[in-house]
């Protein structure tokens, strides 16, 4: 048997009873039975029905039979994690949904309204569409490409614009949900090599979505292996959930080893591959076939990190994290953030309160050991960058939130603190006022006054 790093080429094959299985979707069209298995009644299975109209909904057979414990389900996080709630929308709008699919409206009308009511979901936050995405030389928009931060490209292959189950949460649900301007992807592949050769300050690459992991060894190698060229490029990154959601992609799919042979081609060519993999419950860890999906992709010299984003209802205790983070830890992994709900789709529903956050991030982390403390957190993927609350302190008499930037727009702002106000209910960084006297935030211009000149004392 041929051997890669210690790691066997060929897997077990009784890891899991659903190891060699094909990969089947469940869509809408299988909503109403699975959520009648959970326990839920007829009314309350036409309100889940209306929210997925408006957002999207995808799980898969793995999913459903090793990760789901349906004796808990509609509670067990899991559940939670993929199946629409009947209250993650406004009940006014779920009701007008409902009330067309009940009366047998048209699925144009039925888009229609859908569509609405995704208008007023902030589908595309943080400046996605008109700040992040650069341009060539003759003022055109590159198509499928973000450059947000100086060292960092993001990139959006056309083929990976979907994953093998969608979670509720995900602040990239536009992608999914069929209205192509929302949607943001690409195939040209010559435009983002082009795009980095002439930009040495670019370091990494960043494959997300969707999910790159969902598109064949033969698509995503043609998209990573020109970049495996420029010299300046320092490290590819995947972000991807495929690892919890269907690990047969690196164990028992028929492209398996052809996946893992790619990656060591990264790593060979002098190339960081970070393999960026999203675990939102320490559940999504159980499974054996997870776990050998681990030991495979570490033996290809790749190194996985751990990130999520903390949401209400399915991770928001600190023994969940603590517990996650160890999991991690044990398996090689390294854990690396802790996100903030975004604000998009239904974040009212998911969205837990900053300070609690912060709580919440502190009391795991006080609990494992510094080699579980490479995690980031509570951060804000917001405009102005990645904002992480540090802690909450009294200074000249005020209660603040200290905070500092991970990575920013103005590079000039990257790690120094500044100050917000305590408030107990903000969620997210524009929640947040200046404090101790500030008129501004240190991304912000200073106010100007009624002669137009900037007053020095309020800077």
């Amino acid at each position: 048997m041929q051997e890669r790093r210690g790691v066997s080429v060929t897997p077990d094959a009784a890891l899991s009873p659903s190891a060699g299985r094909r990969f089947r979707a469940y869509t809408t069209k299988h909503l109403d039975e699975l959520t009648a298995r959970a326990g839920l009644a007829a009314d309350e299975r036409l309100a889940v029905q209306a929210v997925a109209t408006v957002l999207p909904f995808r799980v898969n057979s793995y999913v459903v039979d090793e990760l789901i414990d349906w004796d808990a389900a509609p509670d067990d996080p899991i559940y939670r994690l993929v199946f629409p709630q009947a209250d993650m929308l406004p009940s006014g709008d779920v009701a007008r949904i409902a009330d067309l699919i009940r009366s047998g409206a048209s699925r144009k009308e039925l888009n229609e309204a859908a569509n609405q009511i995704r208008a007023n979901l902030n589908p595309h936050p943080a400046g996605q569409m008109d700040l992040n995405v650069p341009k060539t030389a003759n003022d055109e928009p590159i198509p499928g490409v973000q450059h947000k931060y100086k060292e960092t490209v993001l990139f959006f292959p056309k083929q990976g614009q979907t994953c093998h189950a969608y979670c509720t949460y995900c602040f990239r649900w536009a992608q999914f949900v069929g209205d192509a301007d929302l949607k943001f992807a690409s195939s040209e592949i010559d435009q983002l090599v082009d795009y980095v050769r002439s930009h040495p300050e670019v370091t990494s690459v960043l494959f997300t979505g969707g999910d790159p992991m969902i598109m064949g060894e033969g698509v995503i190698s043609k998209y990573i292996e020109p970049l495996l060229e420029i010299e300046h490029l320092e490290a590819i990154r995947i972000g991807t959930k495929a690892l919890a959601y269907w690990p047969q992609r690196f164990v028992t799919d028929p492209d398996a080893d052809d996946t893992l042979r790619l990656f060591e081609k990264v790593v060979a060519s002098g190339k960081n591959l970070a393999f960026m993999a999203h675990f939102s419950h320490p559940n999504e860890m159980k499974p054996e076939l997870v776990q050998e999906a681990v030991r495979r992709i570490r033996g290809t010299g790749a190194v996985i990190r751990t990130q999520a984003p903390l949401i209400r209802t399915i991770n928001d205790d600190s023994a969940t994290w603590e517990s996650m983070w160890r999991t991690h830890l044990r398996h090689g992994m390294v854990p690396y953030y802790m996100f903030v709900e975004r604000d998009t789709g239904p974040q009212d529903y998911f969205a837990v309160p900053l300070a609690e956050a912060y709580d919440i991030f502190r009391g795991a982390y006080q609990n494992v050991s510094g080699l579980a403390r490479t995690v980031r957190g509570p951060s804000m993927s917001a405009t102005p960058g990645k904002v992480c609350v540090d802690g909450v302190t009294e200074v000249a008499g005020e209660k603040v939130f200290v905070l500092h930037f991970i990575q920013a727009r103005d590079p000039e702002l990257v790690g120094k603190p500044f100050f917000a106000r305590y408030d107990e209910k903000a969620a997210w960084l524009f929640d947040l006022k200046p404090a101790l006297g500030a008129t501004h935030f240190p991304w912000e211009k200073a106010p100007v006054e009624a002669n137009g000149l900037v007053d020095p004392t309020r800077l």
